[in-house]
């Protein structure tokens, strides 16, 4: 068994116009049959002939140019990369969609970039003329490249190995031997070899050919229609896609009703039957905190215990919902995301008469949860001439005081070890009767007027819990009860999740497809020679070269020698012969 080397031989200057154009004759047919042999092993779309009838430079041709440079691979990745180029200021600028407060933060912090910001939509990527315009050509673009591709991939699998070139020698993997075994035993033999390898195998005349590796295809057009699903499964999360936040209080429930909602966002297809019916209530939260070390006061460990029942109807049953580990329900996940305290506040009117009682959620300022808040006693206040007249507080309150004289009001550890609640109290209209929606957090005292003290300072007082409060001129008493606890959950109905995820499996399937399997093809020619000994030729031809293939040729040559061994060499026997 010998490797040949690729030789050329000159031809006789005497050589006739007759030979000569005998012989380009036939070197032109050699080239039709090698580049037959090694056609279309891809499935990139055909260019149309360039002899075929010409297109002027008209509608249709402009047209053509242009669908053909949209559905070029060239353009499909480069419109891939503007979209992912897209993405980025989506995630360096804050979304109207996604946190309305924090948009409005940075244009109060970047007034000189709010206008470019508005006219490029910053503030609404996602949905942004530009963006969707990438979007919808990317979409078309792989559509247009992956059905003819699809087409052309089918052809390949239903047709059969081409066969085999005039020279063998000529292609890149090639080795050669002589046999006395006859060439109907070697072609059957090598059938059988190169079927048991999973090569398709076509016989035809005095050779065999085989094909194998039609999965790199297969996984090139895999990974392309995953992209297209990711982008279908990216659309259906946006036209579908609904989120909102809520507050509950431990002992409060919530039903899944829009008018449930702190706060919802939607898609432009959602409508409102499509929240699923259920609802919960908060039983008990529990937090747990490092108490020592470097790393005092990180959170250890967050469960909401909360009573769930599926549907109008449904039958009540514990659940507990933690960082991460969300309640799934009929497509919808609520998420547990923070949590705080809520002080219970009561408030008497200058009768002693109970006007105001409720907890009252504060908002965290930091990790170890000094929060703010404010208390607003809107309704049945009267002061002590018997005029109707609000109440309002901003509070400011800490789970664990420093102790007075010990800085300011700031905490010293998240859990309530020792609380304290700072209240200065005002008095006047909340302009709550205005109509306009107001920071339940904040309070609007433009018409309102501090308490002073006697001193004719602002009136303020630190309560702990049991304590309580004497407001200036008889105007009524405040009594911090005691602490409750709240946690914010955010419930999010994704429908394009589950296809989003099967697209990036299948895109990283097809991927690795296209990556690490090698299409090939492999001939074996079997004829007698002069002397009836029978010539074996075998050769191999990938899509790209690689030391793969003359590898696979050389296992399969030594798998077919094994049946067909090796002739003696006719010189020797020759030279033996003299000798005797």
């Amino acid at each position: 068994m010998s490797t040949t080397d690729k030789a050329s031989t000159e031809a006789p200057h005497s050589e006739s116009a007759v030979d000569t154009a005998a012989a380009d004759a036939e070197a032109t047919a050699e080239a039709t049959a090698d580049a037959a042999a090694g056609a279309q092993l891809s499935t990139a779309p055909l260019e149309d002939s360039p002899t075929g009838p010409a297109v002027g430079i008209g509608v249709i041709g402009w047209a053509r140019w242009f669908w053909r440079q949209l559905t070029s691979m060239r353009v499909a990745l480069i419109l891939l990369f503007l979209l992912s180029l897209g993405a980025i200021p989506g995630s360096l600028v804050p979304q109207t969609q996604v946190d309305a407060m924090k948009v409005a933060e940075w244009k109060r912090t970047h007034e000189f970039w709010v206008p470019l910001a508005e006219k490029l939509q910053l503030f609404d990527v996602y949905s942004s003329v530009w963006f969707s315009a990438i979007y919808i050509l990317l979409f078309v673009s792989l559509i247009g490249c992956i059905v003819p591709r699809t087409w052309q991939f089918v052809g390949q699998l239903t047709g059969r190995p081409p066969g085999a070139p005039k020279r063998l020698d000529r292609l890149p993997a090639y080795t050669t031997w002589r046999t006395e075994k006859s060439p109907q035993e070697v072609l059957a033999h090598a059938k059988t070899l190169l079927g048991d390898r999973r090569f398709r195998t076509e016989p035809g005349g005095n050779s065999v050919a085989a094909e194998k590796g039609y999965l790199r295809e297969a996984g090139n057009l895999a990974f392309h229609i995953a992209l297209i699903v990711l982008l279908v499964a990216f659309a259906t999360g946006q036209l579908f896609k609904s989120e909102g936040g809520k507050l509950v209080l431990r002992g409060k429930g919530f039903s899944n009703t829009l008018t449930q909602y702190d706060d919802f966002k939607h898609g432009s297809l959602f409508s409102s039957d499509d929240l699923p019916p259920f609802s919960f209530t908060l039983d008990k939260f529990d937090a747990t905190y490092e108490k020592s070390g470097p790393q005092k006061g990180t959170p250890r460990d967050f469960k909401a215990y909360v009573t769930f029942s599926d549907g109008a109807d449904g039958t009540p049953q514990k659940r507990e919902i933690q960082v991460n580990k969300p309640l799934e329900v009929d497509g919808s996940k609520v998420y547990l995301l923070g949590h705080g305290y809520a002080p219970v506040i009561s408030v008497t009117d200058p009768s002693g008469k109970v006007v105001y009682r409720d907890a009252v959620p504060m908002l965290p300022q930091d990790a170890n949860l000094t929060s703010a808040g404010a208390v607003k006693v809107a309704d049945g206040y009267r002061n002590k001439s018997g005029e109707k007249e609000q109440l309002g507080f901003s509070a400011r309150f800490v789970p664990t005081f420093a102790g007075k004289g010990q800085g300011t009001m700031l905490s010293q550890f998240p859990a309530a070890d020792f609380p304290v609640l700072a209240l200065n109290a005002f008095h006047g209209s909340l302009g709550v009767d205005a109509g306009l929606p107001q920071n339940v957090y904040q309070l609007d005292t433009a018409k309102m007027q501090q308490f002073k003290k006697e001193n004719g300072d602002p009136f303020s007082q630190l309560l702990q819990p049991g304590e309580t409060m004497t407001l200036p001129d008889g105007a009524g008493t405040v009594k911090f009860e005691g602490i409750e606890r709240w946690a914010t959950f955010s419930i999010t109905r994704q429908p394009g999740s589950g296809l989003a995820l099967a697209g990036a499996v299948a895109a990283i399937g097809g991927l690795a497809a296209s990556l690490f399997i090698q299409r090939r093809r492999i001939w074996v020619r079997a004829v007698s020679g002069k002397d009836g000994v029978t010539v074996i030729e075998m050769a191999g031809l990938g899509r790209s070269e690689s030391a793969r293939l003359s590898e696979e040729l050389t296992l399969l040559a030594v798998a077919l020698n094994q049946q067909a061994p090796m002739a003696p060499d006719p010189v020797e026997e020759t030279v033996e012969g003299e000798r005797g």
